[in-house]
């Protein structure tokens, strides 16, 4: 831990890893700046955030299986190019469709980067200690996660919100410039073999799973628009059918699949990736909301809006270890079902911010009870569906979840404008901005009870590791989703 190759190797890690944290703090809070300058409307906006989810989503378990086939160091290096080159794309965007062009882009560089920046800790790292890089890399991109906001809102404020994406371009050289000279070159010597290499190596399950929640997402965008025009029914249609063909591609392939739907004969493992979506989703829906509602509305600057939700990320940084070991001792249920609640009255609560409104007062109550809610949620539910399959499949287990978190997000930022009522440039006026806000947060509400009453009556504590069995490694392919 102490020579110049693990600070090397730790460096280029962290500072990759934020990169793509900082990316999925800050976009939001620049939304309605980047909104009025390129003359957006609410689907742009939606899809300025959904086309990086979907990516990401879609592809993190493959840009994973491509570092254990062709190099991780390798696969992490063009991972991270990729990523500033279209985040220079996207801080260059003349028009909506330019930004959302480089936010796939973005997002797929992204799916190369983040099980990438913990692959390389992974098999660089004395097993000795592995734990403490690990710990030490979850702290400090952490700490990105919490200052991503802040920075992200003074960059907004003092320069354009262009610069919260020209800001990943300084931090590549240093990752680029580290990796190629302490970060050892690795794979996995069964990838390039027949069986138990190719398991993992799925292209066709991959794009299945693309355009399925494509599909879908782009009827939900599109639908206050076209209502149900041929495109927006043909584009649900492709979505659906797509999603069943994943199923059928992945069941054929068994073990050797992507995904091995024998996971799924877990219902533990079911239920928690089920309660991930509905909990994920009313994450990314109130954030999406909030930050636009906070500027238009209540008529906060970018950096006050930003320091919104540091207490958030704060208490999860703090808490999370806690929650993990009250966990542990009494089992998740009562974490899981707690968690919810107490963040769905932090989200009641705040359907009250009116503009003029005081932070202290006002907005930090709720924010911090959902905070605190969340943090009861992540380490629990990351544990638990770690504990609820077999050990060779860990990696591909939190590698689903990470995705099902993205997915829920995703999902939650297409349906809630449909559901309340907002299209167009619905977002600027005042009105329209304030009922869709009190609804949104209503419905993200109500997804965070359905997710307590699946805790409470679905959630069991999952079976301990029958003795002599090995015990887990480090996860190489995926890390838990950037909020967690």
């Amino acid at each position: 831990m102490g020579t110049p190759a693990a600070r090397g190797t730790l460096l280029a890690a962290i500072l990759a890893s934020g990169m793509v944290f900082l990316d999925s703090t800050v976009v939001n809070v620049a939304l309605p700046r980047l909104g009025a300058e390129l003359d957006a409307t609410v689907a742009g906006l939606q899809w300025t955030i959904n086309g990086y989810l979907l990516m990401l989503a879609a592809f993190v378990l493959l840009g994973g299986a491509l570092g254990d086939r062709f190099g991780r160091r390798r696969v992490f290096l063009i991972g991270v190019v990729w990523f500033a080159v279209a985040s220079a794309l996207c801080g260059l965007a003349q028009g909506t469709g330019w930004l959302v062009a480089a936010r796939f882009l973005q997002g797929a560089g992204g799916a190369l980067l983040t099980p990438g920046s913990l692959s390389v800790i992974q098999s660089s790292f004395h097993p000795d200690d592995r734990g403490r890089a690990i710990g030490a890399w979850s702290g400090l991109a952490g700490v990105s996660t919490a200052l991503g906001p802040l920075v992200g809102g003074w960059l907004i404020d003092a320069l354009s919100w262009r610069w919260i994406f020209f800001i990943n371009l300084p931090l590549a050289v240093p990752v680029v410039l580290a990796a190629l000279r302490w970060v050892p070159e690795s794979r996995d010597e069964d990838a390039s073999r027949t069986g138990v290499g190719r398991r993992r190596f799925d292209v066709a399950g991959a794009l299945l799973g693309a355009l399925g929640l494509g599909g879908v997402t782009y009827a939900l965008i599109d639908a206050p628009a076209r209502g149900g025009s041929l495109p927006v029914l043909a584009s649900a249609l492709v979505g659906v059918l797509a999603a069943a063909a994943f199923v059928l591609v992945e069941r054929r392939r068994g073990d050797t699949a992507m995904l091995p739907v024998g996971l799924f004969g877990s219902r533990l493992f079911s239920v928690l990736n089920v309660f991930t979506v509905v909990v994920y989703a009313a994450l990314g829906g109130f954030t999406f909301f909030l930050a636009v509602y906070l500027q238009n509305v209540v008529g906060w600057s970018a950096l006050l809006t930003g320091l919104a939700t540091v207490p958030m990320t704060v208490l999860l940084l703090v808490g999370s270890s806690r929650a993990g070991a009250l966990s542990a001792r009494i089992g998740p249920r009562l974490p899981l079902t707690v968690g919810p609640v107490v963040a769905a009255i932090g989200l009641l609560l705040l359907r009250g911010v009116r503009p003029g409104a005081s932070y202290w007062t006002d907005v930090l109550p709720g924010v911090a009870l959902f905070g605190l809610g969340l943090t009861l949620v992540v380490a629990p539910l990351t544990a638990s569906v770690l504990a609820a399959v077999a050990d060779r499949f860990a990696g591909v287990a939190s590698g689903f979840n990470n995705a099902a978190s993205r997915a829920g997000g995703l999902l939650a930022v297409a349906a809630l404008p449909l559901l309340v009522g907002l299209s167009g440039t619905g977002y600027e006026q005042k009105a329209a901005l304030t009922d869709a806000f009190r609804g949104a947060l209503a419905w993200c509400a109500g997804l965070l009870l359905v997710g307590a009453a699946l805790a409470g009556l679905l959630i069991h504590r999952p079976p301990r590791e029958a003795p002599g069995s090995q015990p887990r490694r480090s996860l190489p392919a995926s890390i838990p989703p950037d909020r967690r």
